[in-house]
């Protein structure tokens, strides 16, 4: 590990144990669809800041509405942490190709809104990734992605008028958060989800934003492998953040 790297690590790895009698484990099905019981580790927020849940995001939780949570899950360790130093950051062949076949697309930077548009695109999406329908668009906003202890917004993609894809975000001037995208499932061949994280890194680049947090990599599960791919990006294991950098026949 770099001396960068174990700075960082000693600074941000830091939880006050006062803040630990508000957490309660909460035991669930696998939200990712594998056959093993999931553990939350979850308390309910009014308000923090952007130290605060920095702090929070570089230990490895994530934000669900006003709840923050990591994963305590028995026997399972399949959730890891992952985030990107965007300045570092090197695209491969088919993230330059995503990159360059997308250059009809514009984005937009938009106050978080239930609007129709919206909605109707999420719905589709969810319809398309969960045909057993269990939440609506309404119940991801409400309940998901509307927040009292982030500043959170939205980056709309568009081509022409058309709205193809929403990324939900959480921001400060030292990390981006991304908390959720949906997209057009007729616009899956544009490689939506690789188009957003590089729009993304190129959002932090111009604002010299430090962290990009992606959330969970799931080898286990297809839909949560393809962070992975963007390096070099850090995993956070046995309580560190740790370097994967690519290999040159990655390129």
């Amino acid at each position: 590990m770099t001396l960068r790297g174990q700075r960082d690590n000693a600074r941000e790895l830091r939880i006050d144990s006062e803040l630990e009698q508000y957490f309660v484990d909460i035991s669930v099905g696998c939200p990712y669809g594998l056959e093993r019981l999931a553990v939350y580790h979850q308390a309910v927020f009014a308000s923090m800041g952007d130290e605060q849940l920095g702090m929070f995001l570089a230990n490895g939780y994530r934000r669900n509405g006003n709840c923050i949570y990591s994963m305590r899950c028995p026997d399972c360790s399949a959730c890891v942490p992952i985030r990107l130093r965007p300045a570092d950051f090197v695209p491969n062949r088919n993230q330059r190709r995503t990159w360059k076949k997308n250059a009809d697309v514009t984005a937009g930077i938009a106050p978080l809104r239930m609007g129709r548009e919206n909605l109707d695109l999420l719905d589709r999406h969810l319809r398309t990734r969960f045909p057993e329908g269990k939440s609506s668009a309404e119940e991801y906003y409400t309940g998901f992605f509307i927040s009292a202890i982030s500043r959170c917004f939205e980056i709309r993609y568009r081509v022409a008028d058309k709205l193809i894809g929403v990324a939900i975000v959480d921001g400060s001037s030292d990390w981006l958060n991304a908390v959720y995208f949906y997209f057009d499932p007729a616009e899956a061949w544009r490689s939506p989800g690789t188009l957003n994280i590089i729009h993304l890194i190129h959002f932090c680049r111009r604002h010299a934003i430090k962290h990009l947090y992606l959330g969970y990599v799931i080898e286990e599960v297809r839909a949560m492998r393809y962070k992975a791919v963007f390096k070099p990006h850090e995993l956070l294991l046995d309580g560190r953040w740790q370097t994967r950098s690519q290999k040159p026949e990655d390129r």
